[in-house]
Formats: structure tokens, sequence, C-alpha cells
């Protein structure tokens, strides 16, 4: 029978249709390989075409190398074609009931590796480590500027995702707001906070570590889970087991184990849905900076969040039912998507 589950998170609610009951294979049709993409005829974010893109802002290199030259591992740039500039100030307006403000932002590009035709779950773990630094390094040095409330990092991975190039890279977009769903996310787990004095987040991985029936992977500091209130088949959550507000204060030596544990993940995705397009997006805390006339946003951010990575497979699409009501329909559920991605092997 159908099912209709609240997610204590988001508080948003979402139908697991059972009854359709779609396994892996059932999927084929709806989405190639994401590695079958257009081919190009020029890659800019290949090792030696580093004239042709925007300077870089950071990189990991080999001691000695040129920046803007061969010779790293991992770069960040200016995206080129930015949804935000970084220029100017806010300027907040009205205009009767509606609100504007400019564009003001950062959109970058983070390159995960200068080899071309591999994927991040192809990469070794070594490597990977170096893309989640480039994350944080970026995530601190942005949250510096009063400007900017959020900074979203999120991976685009085959055309139905949204990418635009093939060669393996993540994006990030700092925002002069904080965004709609990240905000529902916090004020959920403040108020969690305050009825209980506990992290909401903390309370669902150990009652998820307790079942297992939806926990995909485990190691010492991270687990991997498909969340009970799955929005999409095979949607699945990395989270820190233990309690950390922010991914930019994760503790460095733990990052080559959420290396291991991301690469995990998304080979038994790549394994059992045969390298489906997928999105992922990093749900950190908000900039923490006092604001103008608000010492008080998100104070307790330290206590009640607890950051994590959103994995979302591109195996369905939204259709008028979804955009009408603002509830999913789900057809795998999430304790099947979970025994599929277990028993794979990889």
């Amino acid at each position: 029978m159908p099912e209709l589950r609240k997610d204590p998170i988001s508080a948003r609610w979402v139908v697991v249709a059972t009854e359709r009951g779609r396994r892996p294979s059932d999927f084929a049709d709806v989405s190639a390989p994401a590695t079958e993409t257009k081919e190009e005829k020029f890659c800019p974010f290949c090792e030696g075409n580093e004239g042709k893109t925007p300077p870089e802002i950071m990189s990991w290199r080999t001691p000695g190398s040129l920046p803007d030259k061969p010779g790293w591992a991992v770069r960040a740039m200016a995206n080129k074609f930015p949804a935000l500039i970084i220029e100017g100030d806010v300027n907040r307006t009205g205009i009767g009931i509606f609100d504007m403000m400019s564009g003001i932002g950062a959109h970058e590009v983070i390159v995960e590796t200068p080899k071309h035709g591999v994927s991040l779950a192809d990469l070794d773990e070594a490597q990977i480590e170096k893309v989640l630094w480039a994350y944080k390094q970026r995530i601190v040095d942005l949250g510096k500027d009063k400007r900017f409330r959020y900074v979203l990092v999120f991976k685009n991975h085959g055309t139905a995702a949204g990418a635009s190039l093939s060669h393996t890279h993540s994006q990030l977009i700092a925002t002069p707001i904080t965004p709609r769903y990240v905000k529902l996310e916090l004020s959920s787990c403040r108020q969690y906070f305050l009825d209980k004095e506990r992290c909401i987040f903390c309370d669902m991985i150990r009652q998820e570590l307790s079942s297992g029936e939806r926990v995909v992977n485990e190691n010492e500091y991270f687990v991997t889970i498909t969340p009970f209130a799955s929005r999409f088949p095979f949607e699945v959550w990395l989270l820190p087991r233990r309690h950390h507000f922010g991914f930019q204060v994760q503790p460095d030596e733990e990052r080559l184990q959420l290396a291991r544990c991301l690469k995990d993940i998304l080979l038994r995705l790549k394994k059992t849905l045969n390298d489906p397009p997928y999105n992922f997006v990093l749900h950190t805390a908000p900039n923490p900076l006092p604001r103008a006339g608000r010492p008080d946003y998100w104070g307790t951010l330290e206590y009640d969040f607890h950051w994590h990575i959103e994995i979302i497979p591109r195996l369905t699409k939204m259709a008028g039912f979804e955009w009408g009501s603002g509830l999913y329909i789900n057809p795998t559920a999430p304790e099947e998507a979970a025994k599929y991605l277990r028993e794979v092997t990889i």
C-alpha cells in the first residue's frame, strides 16, 4: 500500500508509491549513463588549457608550479558565466509588496582532477580528499565576506543533471540570502533543539544505526543512509556520525574517511544504476557572522544544525502533481533502495 511519509528535518511530506515498486533495472529507459555526453571538441578544464579559463582563485599544486599553469591536482576559478557577480553592494529595495536586491554573490567552479573522462567516483580517495579540502577552503574564505549569508556547494553529474561540460567538476554559489530549503532545515532543527535540547540529525542517525534497514554504509566517522522520506528513488544522505554544525569545522584528520565514504556511495550508485546522472548538494551552516540589526542571526547553529551531503540520482521527472502540490512521488521505497545499494559489489 502507498504511504505518506513526513521528513522530520524539513516537515515535507512524500508519497512512497510502493505499488509501483521500481527496481534499478526499471530505470534503464529513463536515462543513459551519465558519461554518455555530447562529444566536446575542446575542454577548458583539461591540464594545459588554464589560459582558457578565468584566473584560478585557489589550487592544490605540485611544489614549484605556477598559478594558471600545469601542475595542479584541484583548481578553483570564477564561473565564466556566473549566476551572481561578486562586485558591488547588495542594495536591498522594495517596490510595493515586491522585494529586490542586487544580484551580488560568488559563482565558482572547482575542477576535481586534471584528467578528462573520469568521474568523481573513479578518483582515488586521496584525490577526493583534495576536492573536499578545496570545498572547505572556499567556504571559509567566502564566509568572511559579510555580504554573503550562505555558500552552497553542489555537483551536477551528467547532462540530464545539468552538467554542461563532461570534465568532472563541482560548483559553489555564495548568496546574500539564506536559501528557502536550507532555511526550512535550520528552522526545524532549531525548534527541535528548543523542545528537546538535542540535535534532530543526531537523533535520526542514532535511530537509523539502531534499525539498520536504511543504512547503506558506515565507517568510524560517517554514515550513508536512504532517508525515511526520500523524495527521489535511491536518494542518499551522507552525514558525520559526530555532531558538527558546519562542513568547515569538520576536523581535517577525518577528511580521508569522508572521502572514503563518498567514493563508496558514488561507486554503489554507479554500479547499481548504470552510472546515473545525479546532483549532490552540501548543506552546511550559513555564515554565522553578526548582521547589522540582527546580532542573533542563526545564533544557535553550533548546537542544533548538522551538516550533510544529499545525493539525488536523476531517475524520475517532476510532473503536474509534484509542481502543483509540493509533494514528491517516489516509486522506490528507501528500504528497498538501501538493500540494493548494500548488496552491490564494488
